[in-house]
């Protein structure tokens, strides 16, 4: 099973979309569990790590990154 690496204010895409219909989330909180807040409707949720690496699609890039164009 292959492991993703997320830190805290990483933007994920999900395979399957919410409810309300967004498909990316903030990461707030990583450990045994990973809390994410949807970006479209602004709801937290709380998985566990084995389900979150099998539902996560791919790591977006930050918005940080995007504004400045990757450079630090």
């Amino acid at each position: 099973m292959r492991t993703v690496q997320v830190h805290l204010d990483d933007r994920v895409e999900m395979r399957k979309p919410h409810p309300c219909g967004g498909r990316t989330w903030r990461i707030v909180r990583v450990g045994a569990d990973i809390g994410m807040v949807c970006e479209t409707c602004g709801r937290r949720v709380l998985i566990p790590r084995d389900v979150f690496n099998k539902r996560v699609k791919r790591v977006l890039p930050s918005q940080d990154e995007t504004a400045t164009g990757g450079v630090s």
